[in-house]
Order: C-alpha cells, then sequence, then structure tokens
C-alpha cells in the first residue's frame, strides 16, 4: 500500500460513517499532511455545511500551507451554499492535491482540478477512484439523471416467498437480518411501498436504531384507499407522501392533506406511473428510494428499468404453495435469455440469513 492508498482510504473511511446525513450532496472525505504527519482531517456532514475540503483546512491552520491534501472527490468550483472549494484550496498555500474521482456532473467534471492546476498546484487523480465512486453510487445516478437511486430491498425464502398462502409473513428473516434493514433504510431518504402493503400490515416504515433518521414514507395508490387510521397517517413519526392517479377520491385527498400527508396526482388511471414518480420525487430532491413493496410493486420497478441495486436477505427455509407470494409478480419473462442478470454480486452471512446485493443488467429483449 502506498502512502497515496494510506491516506486516502483514511479519507474515505470518515466520509463513509456519513451515509445517510449528506443526502442529496455526496459523501465526502479530506485529510491534510505536511512532513509526513497528517495535520488536517474534514468530512462533509450535512447538505448546506462546509464541505471536507474546508473542515479539514480550518483544522490545519498555517500547516496546510506546502502539504497535501487528499480528497475523495473532485474540490467543487462553483458558488452554491458554501464556496468553491477549489479556490479555499488555493488560499491556503497547499502545494499537492490527491484526488480519488472527478466530479460525476459532466457540466463542472474537471473544472476544479482546473482552477487548482492554473495557480501551479500539482493533481493526481484517481487514487482508489473505483472505492469512491461504489461509495457514491446514489450521488453519481442523482446528480446527473435527476431522479433517485433506487433500491429494490426482500426478505425472501430460498424459494422467493415472501409469506405463505395464508400470508403469514412473521418471520421470514432472522432478528439479525431485520436490524441490518434499518440500517439500509437509514442510508435512504425515501422508503416505498404499494397501498395493498398498507393495508394488510400497517406497517410505520422507520428506522428503529439508534440516531437513526427515519426516511419519507411513500405510497403508491391509484385510487386513495389508504386506511385513516393508518400509522402512515397517524403517527406522525416521519413525512408521508402519497402517490395517486388520474381517478383519486377528491374527498379523501382533501382529508389526507388537513391530516399533513402530502399528495400527489400521476398521470396513471388504474396504476400510479413508476416513471412518473421518481421524476417528482428527483424534483422535490429526493435522492434514494428504498423499495418495501410486495411483488406487484416490485415487479412494476423492475419491468421498466427503474431498479439500480437489489438487496436480498435469504432465509434458509422453504414455503412453497402456488399461491404463496413471491418477491416479483406480474407477467414476467418469456425466455430464460431475456432475464434480468445481477452483476457485482456479493454476499455476507447475517445472523442464519445470507444478505445478496447485486446490480441489475438489463436486456436489450424482454425488457
Amino acid at each position: 500500500m502506498t502512502n497515496h492508498d494510506f491516506y486516502m482510504d483514511l479519507a474515505l473511511s470518515n466520509a463513509q460513517a456519513m451515509k445517510g446525513q449528506t443526502d442529496p450532496n455526496p459523501l465526502v472525505g479530506s485529510v491534510i499532511v505536511n512532513d509526513n504527519r497528517i495535520v488536517g482531517i474534514g468530512t462533509h456532514l450535512k447538505a448546506g455545511e462546509p464541505h471536507a475540503e474546508i473542515h479539514a483546512i480550518r483544522m490545519a491552520g498555517e500547516k496546510a500551507k506546502g502539504g497535501t491534501i487528499y480528497v475523495t472527490l473532485e474540490p467543487c468550483s462553483h458558488h452554491g451554499r458554501t464556496g468553491p472549494c477549489a479556490v479555499a484550496i488555493v488560499e491556503a498555500g497547499i502545494k499537492k492535491v490527491v484526488i480519488a474521482t472527478l466530479d460525476p456532473n459532466p457540466v463542472v467534471s474537471g473544472n476544479g482540478v482546473k482552477i487548482l492546476e492554473d495557480a501551479g498546484i500539482e493533481v493526481v487523480v484517481g487514487v482508489r477512484q473505483e472505492k469512491s465512486q461504489k461509495m457514491n453510487e446514489v450521488f453519481n445516478k442523482f446528480i446527473v439523471e435527476k431522479t433517485p437511486f433506487v433500491t429494490l430491498k426482500a426478505g425472501i425464502t430460498l424459494d422467493g416467498k415472501i409469506a405463505t398462502h395464508s400470508f403469514d409473513s412473521k418471520w421470514i428473516t432472522s432478528e439479525e437480518a431485520r436490524k441490518d434493514v434499518h440500517h439500509l433504510r437509514n442510508e435512504n431518504m425515501g422508503i416505498l411501498v404499494g397501498v395493498n402493503t398498507v393495508i394488510k400490515d400497517d406497517p410505520e416504515l422507520t428506522t428503529r436504531i439508534p440516531n437513526g433518521r427515519n426516511p419519507i414514507r411513500i405510497v403508491l395508490d391509484s385510487s386513495l384507499r389508504i386506511p385513516l387510521e393508518s400509522k402512515l397517517i397517524t403517527d406522525k413519526l416521519a413525512e408521508t407522501w402519497i402517490f395517486t392517479g388520474e381517478n383519486y377520491d377528491i374527498e379523501k385527498r382533501k382529508v389526507l392533506e388537513n391530516s399533513g400527508v402530502s399528495v400527489f396526482k400521476t398521470s396513471g388511471r388504474k396504476h400510479v406511473n413508476p416513471a412518473e414518480v421518481l421524476q417528482i420525487l428527483g424534483e422535490k430532491l429526493v435522492s434514494s428510494v428504498l423499495i418495501e413493496g410486495g411483488g406487484t410493486i416490485n415487479w412494476a420497478f423492475l419491468e421498466k428499468k427503474l431498479i439500480d441495486k437489489v438487496v436480498l436477505y435469504v432465509a434458509p427455509k422453504i414455503i412453497g404453495g402456488h399461491n404463496s407470494p413471491s418477491f416479483l409478480a406480474g407477467a414476467g419473462f418469456d425466455k430464460v435469455r431475456d432475464a434480468v442478470h445481477l452483476s457485482n454480486l456479493s454476499l455476507q452471512q447475517i445472523g442464519s440469513d445470507y444478505k445478496i446485493t447485486g446490480y441489475p443488467t438489463y436486456s436489450h429483449k424482454g425488457l
């Protein structure tokens, strides 16, 4: 491991610790080194607050002059709620900048590097680039496409079931796996389900971990069938947003909005349009969504190629049964060759279950 790798790994580790705090901004860490000693460390903590480089420069003070700064993402070059970090680095007298990856936004990518190089600062790009890009997969999509990064999560048996034929689902997965799900919720800005899940389970959809944040609770409900006594309406533990279709109940919408629920109308007639939901969420600066729906909702998003990541908690159980619901419903594919493949797979044992994470590769056929 080189010195560059060591210091960048430290910056990446500090940035990763802020996951779930900075949306819709990226996770960024920074380390300043002078005379082989760490003199400043900084992490971006929250949108609108100083960036990682500024925290590190303030900690280093005069010791930043002549030093090297390691940054997990190209220093910004524009004036937003905070000033441009590239300019602050120049003003601090830093002589070398090591960057993991350039800004993914094509409009500004490379601008920060240009400011630094025009000031005579040596710039190195690409140290731990893959790690940095993976860490900011949510931001990398959102800043370019302006729609949320979508993760499909399900707890399933070995035969892909999420409940028995009598719809008993407590509990498919272990307590340890269910605790891990709460960390997933904490990392996402929104959590999405269909109205059938609300009617059957009356969930809270909250994050039950110390210092966790509750995501926005998003419900797809084409005709506003959601019961007014649902916890999502009455508990006030988090915001609840309902996406409905053209044939919604006008009077019920008024009641829901008077209860503090936000209702958004989409162009769907029988069903809510998933792509339109994501477009609206993007406009509301929701950069990440965790889908915890049933088979119908899951398929609706997969069918439209809207799933970016899949997380499956697989329990060593077999339920069987034609009428036992699976985590994917819908028509499915005619041919095996048209199936969605998962790439970059990772496998982790959690309790008695296995957590499988992968990224869908959509066929040019089928979908």
